[in-house]
């Protein structure tokens, strides 16, 4: 495990300012092969996370790996990533490298965050993968009242800037808030996002991934 996992608040602070000097909000990749969903979860003592990687378009399940770390960091608003980072980072090593998404979707934020570098910016910089945030719930930002239409958006601006969008996903539920990671665009993002959406409100990378880690929480619970 990197030893930047272990970093106090101040210093985990600062090496989030580092790295968002790093980001590139803009698209820097190839059409992805596979696209991978990233979630964790917490069980006793133990930082669980799973990634799921689907072929695109056609979104079939590939294969998901999950791994497991000793949960020690304390829960401090805006430094999720040092919590479930590096349950993250194994599950990723876990995977063979033919295997490894060209593109990964997290339940988190991007660039949406009060640093601007959200989990989905700090693990995509990490993995060096283009990455989204796909969150249920706002973390920093306002938007304008998004139409009941699936496809229908609304930037997310916090302090005079476009960090995101509120994007309706199915209609009649709350959108989801959709933000660029790195190396790709809010556009782009919002792309991705809606292409892989199968009538649910959550993109099916996601959805599986957020499914597969309560099945894996329920069993090592048990």
């Amino acid at each position: 495990m990197r030893p930047e996992w272990s970093f106090p608040p101040e210093q985990a602070i600062e090496w989030q300012r580092q790295l968002r000097q790093q980001l590139i909000i803009a698209d820097a990749f190839s059409p992805p092969r596979l696209i991978g969903g990233v979630d964790a979860a917490y069980v006793e003592n133990q930082a669980l996370a799973v990634i799921v990687v689907l072929s695109f378009p056609e979104l079939q399940k590939i294969t998901h790996t999950v791994a497991t770390v000793p949960h020690e960091y304390p829960y401090i608003p805006g430094l999720l990533s040092m919590r479930e980072g590096p349950a993250i980072e194994a599950a990723w090593h876990a995977l063979p490298e033919e295997q490894r998404p060209d593109l990964l979707m997290f339940d988190g934020h991007g660039i949406a965050h009060p640093r601007g570098i959200g989990i989905a910016s700090h693990m995509g910089l990490l993995f060096d993968r283009p990455s989204i945030g796909v969150a249920k719930r706002i973390l920093r930002g306002d938007h304008a009242p998004v139409p009941n239409t699936v496809g229908a958006w609304q930037p997310l601006v916090y302090r005079g800037k476009v960090v995101g969008a509120a994007v309706r996903t199915k209609a009649g539920v709350k959108p989801m808030y959709v933000s660029p990671g790195h190396r790709i665009s809010l556009e782009s993002a919002i792309r991705f996002v809606l292409a892989t959406t199968r009538g649910y409100k959550l993109p099916e990378p996601t959805r599986l991934a957020d499914k597969l880690a309560a099945e894996a929480k329920r069993h090592r619970a048990s």
